[in-house]
């Protein structure tokens, strides 16, 4: 972070300062929640927790050599002293902060959020920015009124390029993250099912993701509102911003789109990228045609913060997966392939998940695919429906085998695919875990294509992990 004074701070987020000995000492670290992350000069953030409070960790950040704990009530004592700003709140405080740090930098903030693939798209983005100076993005998942500011105060007087991701709830959340970190180039990836449980349908989903648009400058402002055009619920967020609007996808009207798309190596997508300034190849390193609009995203991004089509090519052709259990590809020494994609999960990343595990599955004749699926969490009274229809898709695609863990969602995968009709044994429902990997290792053979994926909630990763460490031991809640 920007280096701050502790009295700086306590009138930015307005705070009372507490048992503060120097209030001109600077805060040169991070701003941390967690203790264990703090380093000499670290602003300590005492959050509550569901298990722990973090002002009982708050001696311990200060004394590790946290300058200062913005908290919500005093932490010291009159014999041992705690330096601390009080706030009303400590959440609201870390977003004022952040807000004041942005506006200090005028760093370009680029800002995205979408049903699905927010994180990789994202991962993208900062691949291609980094290519033409320091760039800041949010770590992992990151995305919400914690995350968010956290990310944002780690930039500094070099960051040229903020990118965040936003993540939201309910209606008012992303418009309440674009007030703390405002964005000058807005993205929306699409509106799906995800979270559709809480929202209660796509165009309440719409209305919140739409948000982002409307918290953009005016084009004469520089403020760009970038749009999939193959959504019509996204293309119609044109209407609702005073941004210039740029659209990306694989229609005609798009001003970046993909053309002659194809998977090659196993899975890996090709194109042309076409652009307002020329066309360039693009193949990438990551799995699945679903890339193929994440790429093209961060391509109209790039684009519009000056890239070349030939800069921005090459970026495309050589960006990995900076996130860990998306898509992420492990072959172990017997010629078993395993795709740990356990995250997170919605019906449109399952589909697209399925359909890349049968790309790489085709890539060699003969080849096994097994999808070892889990549920899909906050999918409301759609819930029956959507994991019935993954099932479905799994025959449908010829996936060999369909592994479905877990209880009541994972049976309505399990008979999905048995009511699809052309299946017989090729489709299984596990109870947990455990039962899942002692099945896998006595059937799973070389050349096999295992793809496990589950929302974040299922733990499913732990089960990706014991299949690469071979007789490696199973723990947790599914255990």
């Amino acid at each position: 972070m920007i280096a701050l004074s502790l009295t700086e701070i306590a009138g930015l987020v307005g705070g009372q300062p507490h048992d503060i000995p120097d209030p001109d000492l600077k805060v040169t670290g991070p701003v941390v929640i967690d203790s264990r992350e703090v380093r000499p000069g670290s602003l300590f953030a005492a959050l509550p927790g569901e298990r722990v409070d973090g002002h009982d960790f708050a001696r311990g950040a200060v004394e590790a050599g946290a300058a200062a704990v913005l908290a919500a009530r005093p932490v010291g004592t009159p014999d041992a002293p705690v330096p601390a700003i009080v706030v009303p709140d400590v959440i609201a405080a870390m977003g004022a902060l952040a807000r004041a740090v942005v506006e200090r930098l005028g760093t370009t903030v680029v800002a995205l959020t979408g049903s699905a693939g927010k994180t990789s798209t994202k991962d993208l983005i900062a691949q291609l920015l980094q290519r033409r100076g320091p760039t800041v993005w949010t770590p992992g998942s990151l995305n919400n009124e914690i995350g968010l500011p956290l990310t944002a105060m780690s930039a500094d007087e070099a960051t040229q390029h903020l990118v965040l991701e936003m993540g939201a709830r309910g209606k008012g959340h992303i418009r309440y993250l674009a007030t703390l970190t405002p964005p000058r180039i807005g993205l929306v990836l699409n509106v799906g099912t995800a979270h559709i449980g809480e929202f209660g349908g796509r165009e309440q989903i719409a209305e919140a993701k739409g948000e982002l648009v409307e918290s953009l400058p005016s084009a004469a402002e520089g403020g760009v509102a970038v749009l999939n055009a193959d959504d019509p619920l996204v293309r119609a967020m044109a209407s609702r911003t005073k941004a210039r609007t740029v659209l990306f996808g694989e229609a005609e009207d798009a001003d970046v789109r993909a053309g002659n798309v194809r998977l090659a190596d196993g899975g890996r997508p090709a194109f042309t990228l076409h652009t307002p300034t020329g066309c360039g190849e693009v193949t990438m390193r990551l799995y699945g045609e679903h890339h193929v609009s994440n790429a093209l995203a961060a391509a109209a991004v790039a684009h519009e913060l000056g890239m070349s089509v030939d800069e921005i090519a090459v970026a495309l052709s050589e960006a990995g997966q900076l996130s860990r259990w998306r898509m992420e590809v492990t072959e172990r020494s017997d010629g078993v392939t395993v795709v740990n994609d356990a995250y997170n999960a919605n019906p449109e990343s399952m589909r697209a998940a399925l359909r890349a595990l049968v790309a790489m599955g085709a890539a060699t004749p003969g080849r096994r695919t097994w999808a070892v699926l889990g549920p899909m969490a906050e999918l409301g009274e759609d819930s029956l429906a959507e994991h019935d229809a993954v099932g479905r898709l799994a025959v449908r695609l010829n996936v060999s085998k369909l592994v479905a863990v877990g209880g009541q969602e994972a049976a309505w995968l399990d008979m999905g695919a048995k009511n699809e009709g052309s299946w017989g044994e090729e489709s299984v429902h596990v109870s947990d875990v455990r039962a899942a990997v002692d099945l896998l290792r006595s059937e799973l053979r070389p050349g096999d294509v295992v793809l496990v994926k589950a929302s974040r909630s299922v733990g499913l990763e732990r089960l990706a992990q014991a299949l690469l460490d071979g007789e490696g031991e199973v723990s947790g809640r599914w255990a």
